[in-house]
């Protein structure tokens, strides 16, 4: 299992595209991931799940992945919420 706390930066922060982006991105991969936010976390790959978190541009998420790709998909998901355009 792997664990990383990201700052999303994508100046919407994730409203319904960038959110719809994210579970394309997280879909990609066999690994469970989830994302976690004041105490809630949710399935990455549930457009959703992620609606329910209204996370804005500066806040932090932990990331959570466990399976066979699970560095992979962290690395990518990282560099998604990173975009600042």
């Amino acid at each position: 299992m792997m664990k990383k706390e990201i700052t999303i930066q994508i100046p919407t922060g994730l409203e319904a595209r960038p959110v719809a982006m994210l579970v394309q991105v997280a879909s990609q991969y066999e690994s469970e991931i989830h994302l976690e936010s004041d105490g809630r976390t949710v399935n990455a790959k549930s457009i959703m799940g992620m609606m329910t978190l209204g996370l804005d541009t500066g806040e932090k998420v932990t990331v959570t992945a466990d399976g066979v790709d699970e560095q992979e998909a962290v690395q990518n998901i990282e560099e998604y919420l990173s975009r600042t355009n």
